[in-house]
């Protein structure tokens, strides 16, 4: 399996780049999803529109990213059926002397609380140390409570408030900035990536 040293197993997760044998079961937690249950929520997908070639088509831009140290997707499967349980991804701010990455996260609706998103963080923290990343960040909108919760409980702290930083929805909108140091591994020489 290509990019197997970015896969990470917990108890009962498989946390891991995803591949085009992955596309059943993309489609199945994707298309198990309830209506939105927060205004954070996308809720239902029309999944008919993502076809397998469109799914292929995904996987290779996901896997270039890679390959640049851009962006790394991940999809979280639970191990015990193979189901697609969500998504986390880290994105390359900066190498050099800082290792800084923004990591992301979504789990689909129908499989909240259920502790999938922090023991998926468990392994999200384990391949970024092993990519080298020394700080995570993470940008929540500042009404997003459930996510806000996570981060905390997962070990993020709050840095700063950023006004106006992202346009959403037809305006600029805040993001609260959470942030965790995870080791202090010097830096990779920048031409390592």
């Amino acid at each position: 399996m290509q990019f197997e040293y970015l896969t990470e197993t917990t108890e009962r997760l498989e946390v891991k780049p995803m591949n085009t044998e992955d596309y059943e079961q993309w489609v199945k937690g994707y298309a198990g999803r309830a209506m939105p249950q927060s205004p954070f929520d996308e809720g239902c997908l029309e999944i008919f529109h993502y076809s397998k070639a469109w799914f292929q088509r995904l996987i290779a831009q996901q896997q270039a990213l890679i390959q640049s140290d851009d962006t790394y997707v991940f999809g979280v499967f639970r191990k015990a059926d193979g189901v697609h349980l969500g998504n986390f991804n880290l994105v390359t701010l900066a190498r050099q002397h800082f290792q800084w990455a923004e990591c992301g996260y979504a789990i689909h609706n129908q499989f909240w609380r259920q502790g999938y998103a922090y023991e998926a963080f468990t392994a999200i923290f384990k391949t970024a140390k092993r990519l080298k990343y020394h700080r995570l960040e993470a940008h929540v909108h500042p009404g997003n409570h459930a996510s806000i919760a996570l981060l905390k409980k997962c070990g993020f702290e709050y840095e700063c408030t950023r006004t106006q930083f992202i346009f959403e929805n037809g305006e600029w909108t805040d993001r609260l900035v959470y942030y965790i140091n995870l080791n202090d591994t010097p830096p990779l020489h920048p031409t390592s990536f």
